[in-house]
């Protein structure tokens, strides 16, 4: 009896407390949020130009899920709430990746995270079967015209996606936008859609990109010129303001900043004393007999010495940094030396091979032997001595970025962002900082929403698994960065509304069972 008689009172007990709490709300009541406006922007008629990132390329691949979160079609989320119109994007036929043309690929299926780094998916499901051919595309026109690689003067130019011209002057992507007009220009398709609004985002990141991920090697991927890069970044601007559309533009990060440079730490050289000891020797060694040889070819001893003192590199127990290629030069005519604390190693580079000599020297038996002889006090035969000194394994140019390299992506990228912000400024466009957001997030991280995101391969979630693109938690990211700047340029107040996107509702890595 006594127990039932204190359950009823605890019961009489919760239920007072209870209508206390409904009674007497001490707690302050939230604002409500105000009606979302558009202010002087309209959305109706959104069009996006751009690169990779407006396409929603992530993973190394494009595929429905990436096109679905791309930056541009979360934007139109949210641009429809505010009298915008539909989105129409040139989805892939898969959620595998790559291209095919007549049954042949042509690019390759998405990356996909193996345990231990990223991996093609096919390492891990197997075989599979690319089901979007470029001669057979989706019906236009496209709200979405980000195009995969497309560089500044790409976006202007007749026939780029032409499938006659491909594959010399022609891109598979844009080939899928253009459809019974295969002549036209990204910049012709967008104007004839009439647009209320646009996005010009990463234009100029390929400018540069293709010289960054090759090594700085010149040819094809040549960084474009400045004055190449004004005419077509004006032309696009001009084509789409030209009907009084408004609209935002992106500046371009410091792209060597991505995974893709970052990954691989160029000090990761590491050795026990033992072996920085042999190093040393090594160098010593190779030091003295390319001073005997200048001595030979009639330099006097005093600069035989200055010159090849620079070879005399010492290691220590620990990280130490490799060596890299140069070019062969009178100041430096071994064509190689140490990595500076700037300097980047690319992230393809073959980490077995560096673990087995390449970034430092590869001491084969017949090596060891002429440097057994060298500390007996002997002295080598010239084959001997050529056999040290191609020991070196400096690490080829199209795995490293040098100074001189990096200066050349930053002198071009500054200037990049020069004209945007003129253009930007001069047609009352709204400027959206990119390259302070990326600058954050390699340094010290950022937070969005619950989750902080940097720069790190895999777990980072801002940067896919191909080390440039972005995760599509991270395009959520870049599309609210564009829609705080329409706020602040045109009235509108998506921020302060609360429709932003949400970062929990965007992943950072796909599952390889998503088909």
């Amino acid at each position: 009896m006594k127990k039932i008689k204190y359950i009823f009172l605890s019961a009489v007990l919760l239920g007072f407390t209870a209508c206390n709490d409904d009674d007497y709300d001490y707690s302050p009541e939230a604002e409500p949020l105000p009606e979302l406006t558009a202010g002087d922007a309209d959305f109706s008629n959104f069009v996006a130009v751009g690169a990779s990132f407006t396409a929603g390329f992530t993973d190394n691949a494009l595929f429905i899920n990436s096109q679905m979160n791309s930056f541009p079609n979360i934007m139109a989320d949210q641009f429809a709430k505010a009298g915008g119109g539909m989105f129409n994007q040139p989805l892939m036929n898969d959620n595998f990746g790559g291209l095919t043309l007549g049954g042949m690929r042509i690019t390759e299926p998405r990356l996909v995270f193996g345990g231990a780094g990223p991996v093609p998916l096919e390492a891990v499901i197997g075989p599979i079967s690319v089901s979007t051919d470029i001669t057979n595309n989706p019906t236009g026109p496209f709200s979405n015209l980000g195009i995969p690689g497309a560089k500044s003067f790409h976006l202007v130019a007749p026939g780029y996606g032409n499938i006659q011209n491909f594959p010399a002057a022609a891109n598979p992507y844009a080939v899928r936008v253009t459809g019974s007009t295969p002549n036209a220009s990204i910049l012709d398709l967008a104007v004839a859609q009439t647009p209320t609004f646009f996005t010009l985002s990463e234009v100029g990141g390929n400018d540069v990109l293709g010289f960054a991920t090759s090594g700085g090697t010149t040819g094809f991927d040549d960084i474009t010129p400045q004055t190449t890069f004004d005419a077509a970044l004006n032309a696009l601007v001009d084509g789409l303001t030209t009907n009084g559309a408004k609209g935002a533009i992106g500046n371009l990060p410091n792209i060597t900043s991505l995974s893709y440079f970052t990954t691989v730490p160029n000090n990761a050289l590491a050795l026990d004393e033992a072996t920085a000891a042999n190093l040393t020797g090594f160098f010593q060694a190779l030091t003295g007999i390319f001073t005997q040889g200048l001595v030979q070819q009639g330099l006097p001893l005093e600069n035989a010495q200055a010159l090849a003192s620079q070879y005399a590199i010492t290691f220590n127990e620990g990280a130490n940094r490799f060596l890299i290629d140069v070019p062969v030069t009178p100041a430096n005519p071994l064509g190689f030396r140490q990595m500076t604390e700037d300097e980047l190693l690319l992230l393809p580079i073959d980490q077995d091979a560096l673990a087995q000599g390449y970034g430092s020297v590869v001491l084969t038996p017949d090596v060891l032997q002429v440097l057994g002889l060298l500390q007996a006090g002997g002295t080598p035969t010239q084959e001997q001595a050529n056999l040290v000194l191609g020991a070196v394994s400096g690490i080829d140019n199209v795995d490293a970025l040098d100074s001189a390299e990096l200066s050349a992506i930053q002198e071009a990228t500054a200037g990049y962002n020069q004209s945007i912000e003129a253009v930007a400024t001069a047609n009352g466009l709204a400027l959206v900082d990119l390259n302070s957001i990326l600058v954050e997030a390699s340094t010290a991280g950022l937070q969005f929403d619950d989750y902080f995101l940097n720069t790190d391969l895999v777990f980072g979630g801002l940067v896919s698994l191909d080390g440039v693109h972005l995760t599509s938690r991270g395009y959520a990211l870049m599309a609210n960065s564009f829609l705080k700047a329409i706020d602040a340029t045109y009235g509108s107040n998506f921020e302060a509304s609360g429709n932003l996107a949400k970062a929990g509702d965007y992943p950072t890595n796909y599952s390889p069972a998503l088909q």
